[in-house]
């Protein structure tokens, strides 16, 4: 059988890759692969500093869905992939890569995966975490300070500027493409208990047992 893809939509700091960690729990790990989309921002490195400052990192045009969509179709053929290394601080790709082999579950989270309709194409399964948007702020200004190399400011002036009103343009209206809508996120634990039944329900159609 292809492996089965499964896309986490939600917004920022609204616990998608947490729901992505709670479902691997129930499952060996390598019968898992997570895909984050924020691995495949368009390399930004023939730009000066200070023009890439200035992009819109939360429309979809950010994204190199191109790449993403032949990984993905590399995984479902069985083959490995190279995933690159995108690095927040500098906003450019690292030329090296991290080597992905398939499994039989790929967990695709981010923003937007939801607002491609080529991405929804593949997906076997559609989630969306729905969290209040001042907890998803609190998140974010957290991590970019903490792991992007960000200042209280600059996170300020991205969310008011770009992050809210990309999540009320795109993010959000991507809700409806969900075959289910996750409240609290991975704190939801009757919903990753739903989500992990039907991958086994999937699994054992076709005569395979996962469970960790």
């Amino acid at each position: 059988m292809d492996p089965i893809i499964i896309g986490i939509g939600g917004g920022t700091g609204s616990g998608k890759t947490t729901v992505a960690k709670e479902v691997l729990k129930h499952f060996p790990e390598e019968s898992v692969v997570i895909l984050h989309h924020d691995s495949y921002y368009l390399d930004r490195s023939g730009m000066r500093p200070e023009e890439r400052e200035q992009i819109n990192y939360d429309h979809p045009d950010s994204f190199d869905n191109a790449l993403l969509i032949a990984h993905l179709s590399d995984l479902k053929g069985n083959r490995a992939i190279e995933k690159p290394i995108y690095d927040f601080e500098t906003h450019t790709r690292l030329a090296e890569t991290i080597r992905v082999r398939s499994a039989r579950i790929i967990l695709l989270e981010g923003i937007l995966v939801l607002a491609s309709a080529q991405l929804r194409g593949l997906m076997d399964i559609k989630l969306y975490v729905d969290t209040d948007a001042d907890e998803r702020f609190i998140r974010r200004l957290r991590r970019d300070i903490g792991q992007r190399g960000r200042s209280v400011d600059q996170v300020i002036e991205q969310y008011l500027k770009t992050v809210r009103p990309m999540h009320l343009q795109f993010v959000e209206p991507s809700k409806r493409y969900a075959n289910v809508i996750i409240p609290e996120g991975g704190l939801n634990v009757v919903a990753v208990d739903l989500i992990t039944t039907k991958i086994r329900d999937i699994l054992a159609q076709h005569g395979e047992d996962h469970a960790a």
